[in-house]
């Protein structure tokens, strides 16, 4: 049989037909799509950050270097001799200013004592009178109290091998005497250390550059730095014993010179006593002195 050829209408038809299809597929395949889009974020407000003040620049610090040499580095890093030399030199510094101070305001009461003494003593009436107006702990009183008791004392002996004069003048230079020794008491100490603190000093530093040339060798640098240092310190012994030495020196001297014009009124005083007791002067000591 003969196929019959297909005319135009039934063309017509299939064409419709197959595009209604696409049609239709494609309106299903976007109806089954995921939405993507989505909604727009908010937009969130930007602040610049705030500018901090600038604190002012801090000034510099100063940078303290501590000295690894002297008194100090001294008796940190010495031995017990090096230490020991330290404390025998301040013993004898604190001595030596204690004495020295002691002894000044001694003499200086000693010398306003004579004063007194020269103001009332001798214008009283009798030697017992004289004695009342001087201070209890004055050398002046006792030194008439003594020749005044061995006047006295000679009144009533019954067998006089010594006449008075020996009598009272033995008994006024023992008097003399023993003001004489409290004054020179603390003075040899003064002697003492002003004649062997610098040789203390200079022990002191020989220890101490024996230790420093030990040191030195042991390390095996013997540069000036290395040197120099040690040696130096050492060396602040010598100058503490000089320190101590030379207050104590000039001290003594002093010291000496003032206790020699104390006793010569001392004695002045004692020869007018002397006289008073003997009933050869006259109650004022110029009187006798003329």
């Amino acid at each position: 049989m003969k196929r019959k050829p297909l005319d135009v209408k039934s063309l017509l038809a299939v064409v419709v037909v197959s595009i209604g299809a696409a049609i239709v597929n494609s309106s299903v395949v976007m109806a089954q799509a995921p939405k993507t889009e989505s909604a727009p974020a908010p937009a969130t407000e930007v602040k610049a950050p705030e500018a901090k003040p600038v604190p002012p620049p801090a000034p510099a610090a100063t940078e303290v270097v501590e000295n690894p040499y002297g008194i100090e580095a001294l008796w940190r890093q010495g031995d017990f001799v090096a230490r020991g030399t330290l404390m025998i030199l301040m013993i004898m510094s604190v001595g030596s200013w204690y004495i020295g101070i002691i002894k000044v305001l001694e003499q200086r009461r000693m010398l306003k004592d004579a004063k007194e003494a020269d103001d009332k003593f001798w214008h009283t009436q009798s030697v017992q009178e004289g004695i009342a107006t001087l201070k209890e702990d004055s050398a002046f009183r006792f030194v008439a109290e003594k020749s005044l008791l061995a006047a006295q004392h000679h009144a009533t002996m019954q067998t006089k091998q010594l006449d008075l004069n020996t009598w009272v003048g033995m008994a006024l230079q023992r008097a003399i005497d023993v003001i004489s020794n409290r004054l020179q008491s603390g003075l040899a100490f003064l002697a003492t250390v002003g004649s062997t603190a610098p040789f203390v000093g200079l022990f002191g530093t020989v220890w101490g550059i024996y230790h420093a040339l030990t040191a030195i060798g042991i390390a095996g640098q013997a540069s000036i730095d290395k040197v120099a240092g040690p040696v130096g310190e050492a060396l602040i012994m010598t100058a503490l014993g000089l320190a101590v030495a030379v207050p104590a020196v000039l001290g003594y001297n002093w010291l000496v010179r003032r206790n020699r014009v104390a006793m010569e009124l001392i004695r002045h005083f004692g020869g007018g006593v002397d006289m008073l007791l003997l009933g050869r002067g006259g109650r004022m000591r110029r009187d006798s002195e003329s």
